[in-house]
């Protein structure tokens, strides 16, 4: 089965986008385990001392360091930092398109790597309050998925993505993420 996931995610290209001066890249991890038969996604939901993103749910990362070298190490980094993920026991599957935040100056490179279940988390109690998994199978659901239309600051009308699972509400680029994640497993199967 991760056989299939990284054959989806490496027959397609992903969008990289180029380096902008008033943008700082960062990387996230999407850590998947499998549970039985059904995969699920691992999130934190950040504390509210940080500086960005406080009290939100999100997937371990943060910015690109230059010894990182790259945003893979970048975002394996920042997920042992944050919640205790080693490196050595992550498996990636592939990346994701690139995306550009919206109320902050990050190009986010998402990475899907698959970790062994059950695993220890070890979270940062100052950038962690919280570590939770969803399953595959339940952010599919219509009901836990919604789609909306939105003016942005910058007057551009998008289509956004919200997904209300276990009393927590994910949005932001962390929904855009699982939404395209979603879209590439699905594409597949509609194939």
């Amino acid at each position: 089965p991760d056989a299939h996931l990284r054959s989806l995610l490496a027959q397609r290209i992903p969008v990289m986008l180029p380096p902008e001066a008033a943008r700082r890249p960062a990387a996230v991890l999407l850590p998947l385990f499998k549970n039985a038969s059904e995969y699920h996604l691992v999130f934190t939901r950040r504390t509210e001392t940080l500086k960005h993103h406080k009290g939100q749910v999100s997937f371990p990362g943060g910015s690109f360091e230059s010894a990182d070298g790259d945003l893979l190490t970048t975002a394996l980094r920042e997920s042992y930092e944050e919640i205790g993920i080693h490196p050595e026991h992550v498996t990636i599957l592939g990346r994701l398109d690139d995306l550009p935040t919206v109320s902050t100056p990050f190009t986010i490179s998402p990475f899907v790597g698959v970790i062994p279940h059950p695993y220890t988390f070890r979270p940062n109690p100052i950038e962690v309050a919280l570590v939770f998994d969803v399953s595959l199978a339940v952010l599919v659901d219509p009901a836990v998925g919604r789609s909306y239309v939105r003016a942005r600051d910058d007057g551009a009308i998008i289509v956004d993505y919200e997904f209300h699972v276990s009393g927590h509400v994910i949005w932001g680029a962390t929904a855009r993420i699982i939404h395209h994640f979603l879209s590439v497993i699905k594409a597949s199967a509609e194939s």
